[in-house]
């Protein structure tokens, strides 16, 4: 192949960009030592969560073919001062001292932007190398083992399928993991209530394979709109230009009709089969834990593999958070909610998945100046807040939602957990609603609930109640403005 001149890409657009960005802000550090993906990167990356310590790109690997790298972390939190969420701001192209109020924003103007459509391009540094048919060897890739509990070594962690609806009208972004079945097949969920399993489903309605790619080493922020709940029928490829404000390139399989980044580091093509599944997991969940079984999914078949030189796998290794589950999924599911109920005239000022909280609740702050309009009662407020998030595709993803004054922080864990101490009436501070659905992975479902997709849905009422004469006593609330201004200034002075 003809070697081609990549022009310079914004790091949001272009994973190697982005790379190069983390490591220049100390936020990655290179690892020269080999290092086995057999658990060892796994053990890494799972102590570089729990730390915050810089995202680790493992440089040379044990049994991996030259070249290949690996990169842990891609948006975990960062230890760096001021910079908490700065990897998470690369991927939407924001300043690394971002606040999660900057990240919701950006993400939501861009939802209500107009799409700015991929431009296809005859090439980029993804087709620096190609494999075709019988040259397919999935075990060439490192392919990591990332917990012990693991039923498999898995590929897909940090990548994203794409599919395309057959009309052609609808193109499919989504986050889902993959695990390494042979040289040429991988295995994974696509449920039905998600994109990728919705598209699958049109396809085996007319008897074929579903056309398929996965995208790994993506653009980041084409992975975060992956990530992002869309609506049904609404293609993400569109979103990542209105997020970025200028389109992302693609270049067309080699294997069928899709579409894939240029910019990515691997791309796998080929079908997800019509009918065909395989035992799949277990596999460490990102909602913390680690189950002793797994069980069949579809099965995925690779007829063509490319990449570019020295290419870069990121993975997440899911579990405890925060990870990446918790931080570009937790996001993008703030966002996606904070848009509906604000589009809904319901006054709510701000809405955050907490990172500690795996998934399981997101937080409302309710703008105190409006809940005294008339008919803003507590209960109406909470089945307003049913009403709109538990039937969306937002509200399916997050089974608990805590409702609490706007002067709770609503990105601070511990003024959540303050809230729910000190706010929330035993009795009738929780408000069940067992027959809204659900995503049936949450660990405490019955088996019955995760079979129907409904159960362990709730609204906690943490509002102060009417008449309440309390004030905060803290640093902010307990001191004239002056004062604050004054003890800030000398802080240094002070001894700190």
């Amino acid at each position: 192949m003809p070697r081609y001149e990549y022009p310079t890409t914004a790091p949001a657009l272009d994973f190697r960009a982005f790379l190069a960005e983390l490591l220049a802000a100390g936020d990655a550090v290179a690892i020269e030592r080999t290092v086995d993906p057999h658990l060892e990167v796994g053990a890494v990356t799972r102590r570089v969560y729990e730390t915050h310590a810089p995202a680790p790109l493992f440089g040379s690997l044990t049994g991996a073919a030259p070249g290949f790298r690996i990169l842990g972390a891609p948006a975990g939190l960062s230890a760096l001062p001021g910079q908490r969420y700065g990897r998470i701001a690369a991927h939407f192209g924001l300043p690394r001292t971002a606040s999660p109020r900057d990240l919701l924003e950006h993400l939501i103007r861009a939802m209500h932007a107009e799409p700015v459509p991929p431009v296809v391009v005859p090439t980029g540094p993804c087709r620096q190398n190609v494999v075709t048919g019988e040259a397919v060897d999935l075990e060439r890739l490192p392919v990591p083992l990332l917990h012990q509990e693991d039923g498999g070594r898995y590929l897909g962690t940090y990548g994203f399928h794409v599919v395309r609806s057959p009309d052609g009208e609808w193109t499919s972004w989504s986050v889902a993991r993959t695990m390494l079945r042979d040289r040429t097949t991988l295995v994974g969920p696509a449920m039905p209530q998600q994109h990728i399993g919705m598209i699958h489903r049109m396809w085996r309605e007319r008897g074929e394979h579903t056309p398929w790619a996965m995208v790994l080493g993506a653009p980041p922020a084409a992975l975060a709109a992956a990530a992002m709940p869309l609506p049904d029928g609404v293609s993400e490829d569109g979103y990542v230009g209105a997020l970025t404000g200028r389109p992302v390139e693609v270049v067309r399989a080699l294997a069928n009709g899709l579409h894939v980044p240029a910019y990515a580091e691997i791309v796998l093509e080929g079908y997800l089969s019509r009918d065909e599944t395989a035992p799949e997991g277990p596999m460490g969940e990102y909602h913390g834990y680690a189950f002793p079984e797994g069980r069949p999914q579809p099965v995925f078949h690779v007829e063509a593999v490319s990449w570019r030189d020295d290419p870069v796998l990121p993975v997440c290794v899911a579990g405890l958070p925060p990870e990446e589950n918790h931080t570009v999924w937790g996001t993008m599911i703030s966002a996606s909610a904070l848009d509906l109920l604000r589009t809904a005239g319901l006054p709510v000022d701000l809405a955050w998945c907490s990172y500690e909280a795996a998934t399981c609740w997101i937080v409302l702050a309710i703008d105190r100046s409006r809940r005294g309009v008339p008919g803003w009662t507590d209960r109406r407020l909470v089945d307003a807040v049913a009403e709109v998030l538990f039937p969306s595709h937002v509200g399916w993803l997050v089974p608990k939602v805590i409702l609490v004054d706007d002067d709770i922080d609503v990105t601070d864990i511990r003024q959540v957990v303050w809230a729910l101490a000190t706010r929330c009436r035993p009795g009738t501070g929780e408000h069940v609603f067992p027959d809204a659905p659900g995503i049936p992975m949450v660990p405490y479902l019955t088996p019955e609930e995760a079979r129907t997709g409904t159960g362990g849905k709730s609204i906690t009422n943490c509002l102060l109640p009417e008449g309440f004469r309390g004030t905060t006593a803290s640093f902010r609330g307990s001191y004239p403005e002056e004062l604050q201004r004054h003890v800030l200034a000398n802080w240094s002075r002070y001894g700190y």
